[in-house]
């Protein structure tokens, strides 16, 4: 990569939501090495994120900031995006990646069930991305959604969430659209990168990896790369899902 790509994050601002752990805690350090300051979004792993807080603070002084939100709280996300804007003085990036994960069998899906796959997976994405519009505005920003290759390809007894991640897909193209040409929006949807913590049966798994074209599981590398590429190099691509999926979705 070019020097002057090496520069072009410096001292500007991402909002990740569920940076704690897993692939947004990889997002959050990729994007801090890029010279960015981050903002870490959590919902219940406190220790977690404030560790990783330290880490990245040591790293660069002030660098990096943790913040508490239910993102069910539709009135409070507004808040998340202030706090961000008013301890940076700007936000440059927000990446939406919380989300909920679970199967939703037919006939035993409860109103519940609808509320928090739809909620944190395409309602507060959108609450958050117009709630971070005036600013993203101000410095030509960019908003990056974490889909999935199962929001054009269905997965048996999730239909919640498949139709959540399909509402977000489409709510990219939409969003992209509208607030071009100051903001670009665009996707990144994984494949077999990591494994749900409630799904560790290694049958499952070597199924799932037989069906890419690459033969292997991604790593959350993988995505943070591609977030790092929308972010930093991609100036003319908006509207755009990239699927990180190792082949997956070409295959039957």
């Amino acid at each position: 990569m070019s020097n002057s790509n090496a520069s072009d994050l410096q001292n500007k601002t991402a909002l990740i939501t569920g940076a704690s752990r897993r692939i947004g805690a990889v997002i959050a350090r990729t994007l801090h090495a890029a010279g960015m300051n981050i903002t870490l979004h959590y919902r219940g792993s406190k220790e977690e994120a404030e560790k990783l807080a330290d880490e990245l603070n040591q790293q660069r002084d002030n660098s990096c900031i943790s913040i508490r939100l239910d993102l069910h709280d539709t009135a409070a996300l507004p808040e998340l995006i202030e706090q961000s804007q008013q301890h940076w003085q700007r936000l440059d990036l927000l990446v939406n990646n919380a989300s909920s994960f679970y199967p939703t069998h037919v006939g035993k899906i409860t109103e519940q069930h609808w509320d928090d796959l739809m909620g944190s997976n395409l309602k507060a994405p959108l609450f958050l991305s117009q709630a971070a519009t005036p600013y993203l505005k101000q410095v030509s920003g960019s908003i990056i959604n974490i889909v999935d290759i199962h929001a054009q390809r269905p997965m048996k007894n999730h239909t919640l969430y498949c139709a959540a991640k399909a509402g977000l897909a489409m709510m990219t193209q939409s969003l992209a659209k509208e607030l071009g040409p100051d903001i670009r929006v665009n996707g990144v949807a994984p494949g077999a990168i990591m494994w749900p913590e409630n799904e560790q049966d290694a049958e499952v798994q070597d199924d799932i990896v037989s069906r890419t074209a690459l033969k292997r599981s991604g790593m959350p590398e993988d995505i943070a790369a591609t977030v790092l590429f929308l972010a930093r190099d991609a100036h003319y691509i908006t509207g755009q899902i990239i699927p990180v999926d190792g082949g997956r979705s070409i295959n039957i």
